[in-house]
């Protein structure tokens, strides 16, 4: 009888509830939470769904993520900067430079939006952390997942503050038809909403395949500490472009970009374990995330403000938001508030020219973090 009560008492320490604390259902909650918002909600399903699910998994058989286990080979990936380069280079292939190359002035709000990582890396220094863990917090500004993950795992965020912040930029990237349209009613006037700008002119197909050569030659030069991350931004445009290599464009913007999402979400949703993710500097990531991307929407807004005065009416000041790097769904929130003011305004192609530059100004502010740290 006692060695049957022992086989059952084994088999019941092998279950997972035998190692669970309240941390971990804490966590599963959280997880099913992102999953909502994810389903049913559909804010950006794509990558909320295996970070979510990834969340959820490891929160249960913790040895998933562990030196070994399945996610951990997954996780390597992303400490090693693979993925996220791979991932630019999915968004390279899949992006139109054109509206940047129509109207080289959105470089201007492009730059002036990346000021909310600068802003959060200074207040990230008020908050107790250290320089290399406040330029790799600071970055979520960006709203730029892939970017956060490369500068968090180059700095060597891996093993302490790599989840969190992950976790809070591609929070904030869904969450961008949300945070945004608030501060750009804020910022702006009704007037200054309604205004309807004029139609780009046509690139040509040499201007469009000159781009990414010259901003990889200039940029790559300045700063070298760049070169993975605008190096495969501009090599999938490239593809794009080039119009000769058709498969490469379609395997980049599609199947490998796909499986990338899936090895990158899965694996950054496993590294929030209650252990590593429940911790006060958690909630001081999250908060200096959204002080760095609300600092970023406003002041591509406000910068949009002076353009919209010197070009004497225009410039939509709603472009402006556009700037962070989420694209293309920070342009799509640009169109959508204009068009609430005035339903025949039409700014997206505008707005899509900040946005690509936004893509190229986090990576140039993750480049100058590296340079700075000597990385």
């Amino acid at each position: 009888m006692s060695s049957f009560a022992d086989v059952f008492k084994n088999l019941a320490l092998q279950t997972g509830f035998a190692t669970l604390t309240w941390k971990h259902y804490v966590m599963i909650l959280i997880a099913c939470v992102f999953m909502y918002l994810a389903i049913v909600k559909g804010f950006e399903p794509l990558l909320l769904v295996p970070i979510s699910f990834g969340m959820f998994l490891v929160n249960m058989f913790p040895d998933i993520i562990a030196d070994g286990g399945l996610l951990h080979y997954f996780y390597l990936l992303d400490e090693w900067s693979i993925l996220p380069s791979l991932i630019f280079m999915g968004v390279g292939a899949m992006t139109d430079f054109g509206p940047l190359i129509a109207n080289p002035k959105s470089f201007l709000l492009g730059a002036a939006a990346q000021f909310g990582i600068y802003a959060a890396y200074f207040l990230a220094f008020l908050m107790g952390f250290n320089g290399k863990e406040a330029a790799a917090i600071s970055i979520i500004g960006g709203a730029d997942g892939p970017t956060s993950i490369f500068l968090a795992g180059k700095l060597g965020m891996g093993g302490t503050l790599m989840g969190p912040i992950a976790v809070a930029a591609y929070s904030y990237m869904s969450l961008v038809p949300v945070i945004q349209p608030p501060i750009m009613k804020l910022l702006t006037t009704e007037k200054e909403r309604k205004i309807k700008m004029a139609q780009l002119r046509p690139v040509s197909k040499m201007e469009k395949i000159l781009f990414p050569i010259i901003v990889t030659l200039v940029v790559v030069l300045i700063l070298p500490t760049t070169a993975p991350l605008v190096g495969m931004l501009m090599l999938g445009n490239l593809f794009r472009e080039s119009g000769v290599v058709k498969q490469l464009t379609e395997t980049a913007s599609n199947a490998m970009m796909y499986i990338v999402v899936i090895l990158l979400g899965t694996s950054v949703g496993a590294s929030t374990s209650a252990e590593a993710f429940l911790k006060t500097s958690t909630l001081k990531i999250v908060l200096l995330g959204l002080i760095a991307f609300a600092f970023g929407t406003a002041a591509g807004v406000l910068f949009g403000k002076i353009m919209c005065k010197v070009t004497h009416g225009k410039v939509n000041p709603l472009i402006g938001s556009a700037g962070v790097s989420a694209v293309p769904m920070a342009a799509r929130v640009s169109q959508k508030v204009g068009a609430e003011a005035d339903p025949t305004n039409f700014l997206l192609m505008n707005a899509m020219g900040p946005n690509v530059a936004g893509v190229i100004g986090t990576a140039v502010a993750a480049g100058t973090f590296l340079a700075i740290f000597g990385v």
